[in-house]
């Protein structure tokens, strides 16, 4: 009998070793979602189904136990009325919701990163967020200039033979519907800085966050663009907030923007690593192993939070239009090069060429989208320069640059409608009509050319 019973005892001890077990529980709200992260001391398998009268969503993990007592958050201002939990069998945990109403919800498991272990993570969106989430036709509204940044007042930079030169770029016009007049808007820039709220992304070594430094050179660019005549910034984020990388990409479709640029600062295991990067998006996936993997470093920016990466509205799907075959994806390189020429002047940068990977903020199929990997945070001289005020000035001033650039090669319609391209090298004219999607016949016949020549500084009306 005694056999017997330390037996059992193995067992039991061996189950309980052997079994996951949930950490910790945590809460967190952005405009439109609820996030519902469980912390776990080891991977798990899980199941989820939802039941009617009342609304429940239950998540059954297996192999999972909970010895401990779990400590519920506040769930007064979500839509989860209560949290319960109790073994349904003796391999599965089962946990139910109860909701105030019927959600939306997806589920998925993380794995574990700097900051944070296994996770499973419950994303909830009610009808009305789903709603409000809808596009509106509205005409946007002015954006204030940046907010000065809190830490330092901007040292002034004193002209230098190598400094850059940034030309005039005229306001962008649009049509007046009411009169059919064309009259004049500013181009609209979208600065986007990377992470924010609970994503702190990158850690340096002496703990600065690549959240901060970020959001900081972000303000920056935007208040050099708002100096500029005829353009205007708008910043996805201008405190520490968390946006969901998809979120970010439909604040600057709302808001009308002809350009959109992620800043972020990179990491890696080897603190040698240095340089500044700059990507565009690859449907097809990234050019190199160490592209795909910083894909995906910046692609966990939701999970960190809890938001799924997968939205089935019909205006978000949009987004995962392949850009490889559009103008806009031509249009992102373009950008990207003249940003890293201007970055190649700061200082060191990583490649020595554009890079691309499956990046989601870069994929909105209408706006010319790049991300800058600003600095590798995880280099203690480079974390040293991305605190300074003088070399975020200077990052911004960099990244201003290839946008001036970008836009004096490619203005948009001027005011009697007719659009213009400037010819610049490793143009063709069958590029230059696959850009504008036009015909190569439709080209020639609208500038009067009788073959397919052309050459570097050449405008062409576009039809």
């Amino acid at each position: 009998m005694l056999r017997l019973f330390l037996s059992l005892l193995l067992l039991t001890a061996s189950l309980t070793s052997w079994a996951a077990a949930i950490e910790g529980l945590r809460l967190s709200q952005s405009e439109d979602n609820t996030r519902l992260v469980f912390d776990l001391n080891k991977a798990i398998e899980y199941k989820t189904f939802t039941l009617s009268n009342p609304e429940r969503i239950v998540l059954d993990l297996l192999h999972t136990s909970q010895p401990q007592k779990l400590t519920i958050p506040n769930l007064s201002a979500s839509p989860i009325r209560n949290i319960r939990h109790a073994l349904w069998d003796k391999n599965t945990l089962r946990i139910v919701l109860d909701l105030k109403q019927a959600v939306k919800y997806e589920s998925q498991t993380l794995a574990p990163n700097q900051i944070y272990p296994h996770r499973l993570v419950i994303d909830l969106t009610s009808p009305k967020s789903a709603v409000k989430a809808k596009p509106k036709p509205a005409t946007p509204k002015p954006v204030k200039p940046a907010a000065p940044v809190k830490v330092e007042t901007p040292v002034q930079i004193s002209p230098k033979p190598a400094e850059i030169v940034i030309s005039k770029v005229e306001p962008a016009p649009v049509v007046n519907k009411s009169t059919k007049t064309m009259v004049k808007r500013d181009i609209i820039i979208a600065i986007d800085a990377g992470h924010g709220g609970q994503d702190s992304g990158a850690l340096g070594s002496k703990g600065t966050m690549e959240k901060t430094v970020v959001l900081a050179i972000a303000k920056r660019l935007a208040k050099l663009v708002n100096k500029e005549p005829g353009m205007r910034a708008y910043l996805t984020r201008d405190k520490d907030i968390f946006i969901t990388l998809r979120q970010r990409i439909k604040r600057a479709r709302n808001n009308n923007a002809d350009m959109f640029i992620s800043v972020h600062a990179d990491a890696f295991k080897n603190t040698r690593a240095r340089g500044a990067s700059v990507f565009v998006l690859s449907e097809r996936g990234a050019s190199s192993e160490a592209a795909q993997l910083l894909a995906d470093k910046e692609n966990a920016a939701d999970l960190a939070g809890g938001i799924s990466l997968e939205d089935k509205d019909d205006l978000l799907a949009s987004v995962l239009l392949d850009l490889s075959q559009t103008a806009s994806l031509e249009a992102s390189l373009e950008v990207a090069n003249t940003v890293l020429s201007g970055l190649k002047r700061v200082g060191n940068v990583h490649k020595k060429h554009v890079e691309s990977a499956s990046f989601v903020v870069l994929k909105s199929p209408d706006i010319p989208s790049i991300l800058v990997e600003t600095a590798f945070i995880s280099n203690p001289e480079e974390e040293r320069k991305l605190k300074s005020t003088s070399h975020q000035n200077k990052l911004a001033r960099a990244m201003l640059s290839g946008i001036k650039n970008y836009f004096k090669r490619n203005p948009l319609p001027n005011r009697n409608g007719a659009q213009q391209h400037t010819v610049s090298r490793g143009d063709s004219l069958s590029i230059i009509a696959r850009r504008y999607q036009v015909s190569m016949s439709q080209l020639k016949n609208k500038n009067n050319l009788r073959s397919s020549e052309i050459k570097i500084g050449d405008v062409l009306l576009i039809p």
